[in-house]
């Protein structure tokens, strides 16, 4: 079924200043638990603190938490919104009491980073910031990238009307070599311009489009559903869908925790993916579900009716992790960003 709908586009001129204000509710908004009356439990801890990005890239998470599937499976189950991955998988990887993440649903890319440098002897000193490393376990895929849900985006009035009018241009993403960084990379190398030949400015996906409208950034990367909220605030065009070249039907994101918290929390971890497996195959067939799931997120997070409607969605696998798949974000990493040889393999499983 298609899953890109045509969008509504109108000018506001005040979406700088929302969208500003919405970053900042973002990094003070309160943790969000899954409702409903939890079944009795017999695990050791079934209160779970799980960081996860608000995008649709995370819809079967947002839909079993909305339909209390977690509660289901005997947890509770506490949303912490993603704001940094660093901060997450560092929070994951020292286990501080106040800063506690028990599992995390986020982008392959600062997984294998975070794996890499663990590999290579480098361990987290901080939850919020510096070296990024840990011993990681992929136990869930979350999303693969479909037509529309990842997109390169200029103003309507822009000059730039193909990928190589980037050249020495800024284009904006919201960090370093993560996976939007890839996708634009690759996009960027089949128009023939390599990542030398344009800027970066980085930049929360919230203050994107405010800073595409204010000339800071002549492109943004944006995901869903970013990019449908920026389309309705202001005149938009889409430069470039990512869904193509080395990256059509990329898998974009799963779930992971540490190998040390998977040993020690095996009900809860079981109790997790089962409900999890759950959401995915609801959002993966139920767009309806999808769309009340990501418009009951709390402000500034959730969307309006008339984006969830608009928003292009991922597809969502349920099943074992397929290695071959998410070894391609490891392969195209290695071909864009100079990463070393990596077996995502060593990730997945035992």
């Amino acid at each position: 079924m298609p899953r890109r709908f045509m969008r509504a586009v109108r000018g506001a001129e005040i979406v700088g200043a929302v969208i500003a204000a919405a970053v900042l509710a973002i990094l003070f908004l309160p943790k969000l638990a899954g409702g409903g009356d939890a079944a009795p439990s017999v695990m050791g801890e079934p209160d779970l603190n799980v960081a996860v990005v608000p995008a649709v890239d995370s819809a079967g998470f947002f839909v079993a938490l909305h339909q209390g599937l977690f509660a289901a499976q005997g947890l509770h189950v506490t949303f912490v919104p993603a704001v940094s991955s660093e901060t997450v998988i560092n929070a994951q990887a020292l286990s501080q009491p106040l800063d506690r993440i028990d599992i995390s649903c986020g982008n392959y890319v600062s997984y294998i980073q975070a794996q890499e440098n663990y590999d290579q002897g480098k361990r987290s000193s901080s939850a919020s910031g510096g070296t990024v490393a840990a011993n990681l376990d992929i136990f869930a895929e979350g999303s693969v990238m479909q037509t529309g849900a990842q997109g390169l985006y200029v103003m309507a009035n822009s000059r730039i009307r193909t990928l190589a009018d980037l050249e020495g241009k800024t284009i904006g993403v919201n960090a370093p070599g993560n996976i939007l960084y890839l996708l634009a990379a690759s996009a960027l190398a089949d128009t023939g311009l390599s990542v030398s030949g344009v800027h970066f400015a980085y930049y929360p996906l919230p203050q994107m489009a405010a800073m595409l409208k204010a000339g800071k950034i002549a492109a943004a990367v944006l995901p869903e559903p970013f990019a449908s909220q920026a389309e309705q605030a202001m005149a938009l065009s889409q430069l470039a869908d990512l869904d193509q070249g080395a990256t059509v039907a990329f898998p974009v994101q799963g779930c992971a925790v540490t190998r040390q918290w998977a040993a020690q929390h095996p009900a809860e971890l079981a109790a997790f993916r089962t409900a999890f497996e759950q959401g995915q195959q609801i959002a993966d067939t139920n767009r309806a579900a999808v769309d009340q799931a990501m418009e009951s997120l709390p402000k500034p997070l959730g969307v309006t009716p008339v984006t969830a409607a608009v928003m292009a969605l991922d597809s969502y696998p349920t099943g074992p992790v397929d290695v071959v798949r998410i070894q391609r974000v490891a392969d195209v990493m290695r071909q864009f960003l100079g990463f070393p040889v990596f077996n995502v393999g060593s990730m997945v499983g035992g």
